[in-house]
């Protein structure tokens, strides 16, 4: 079996200049804030796109990274507790796209699932349809929202054991369910690594497959 626990500095280093990185959680809810800060800390790689729920609050590492200028595209949901993307929006020094929340988990599914897009009634009439395919379907008019998909997708569960199954506690589950499918090579930060079986099947909420590297962080041990 592959040994998939590693640092946080060694998993960031598959991002590359102009990669689209996922990163989990809403707010401080389910982020992997370790390795955000070693994305920031320990590597330069720029010229990046970044799909996240929000860009974080100024307490935050997804924050500094968008202020450290090597944030070129956002796809987000939420800015408002991040006063630099607001910038960047309003002075167009980065592509920031903003959509509906939900419509925002659905393209990241979508991505994942292989699936050329998603139709959906919410946006229609609105600026958020600006430049995007509209359908009738039995008289109901709906937005054609495109896939996501990205080079490396960061996530946080609470529990890994050694082949990558992930226990997500909660609201934690967010976003980091639909990343995990979603990008090439995916890293999850846990609090708790433990032996291959200890994990109940019926709690697992992510498959090891989709898991590429592990990084333990925290004080809880089993």
């Amino acid at each position: 079996m592959i040994n998939k626990l590693i640092s946080a500095e060694d998993a960031v280093k598959r991002v590359k200049d102009g990669d689209t990185v996922m990163v989990g959680g809403f707010l401080a809810g389910g982020h992997p804030e370790e390795l955000v800060r070693a994305l920031v800390e320990t590597h330069s790689a720029g010229n990046l796109s970044l799909i996240s729920n929000d860009t974080g609050t100024p307490e935050l590492s997804i924050y500094k990274l968008v202020k450290s200028g090597r944030v070129k595209r956002i796809y987000a949901s939420y800015i408002g507790s991040n006063p630099e993307t607001g910038r960047l929006l309003m002075t167009k020094e980065a592509e920031v796209n903003l959509y509906p929340q939900g419509t925002l988990a659905e393209k990241i599914r979508a991505g994942g699932a292989g699936l050329g897009g998603v139709l959906t009634p919410v946006g229609v009439g609105t600026i958020v349809e600006e430049g995007k395919r509209k359908l009738d379907i039995d008289g109901k008019e709906y937005l054609l929202e495109l896939p996501l998909h990205a080079n490396v997708a960061l996530i946080r569960a609470h529990k890994a054991d050694e082949a990558g199954n992930l226990v997500i506690d909660g609201s934690s589950r967010n976003f980091n369910f639909v990343m995990a499918m979603a990008a090439d090579y995916v890293v999850a930060e846990v609090d708790t690594y433990v032996k291959l079986g200890e994990i109940d099947p019926n709690h697992v909420n992510v498959p090891g497959i989709l898991i590429d590297a592990i990084v333990k962080v925290g004080n809880t041990h089993e």
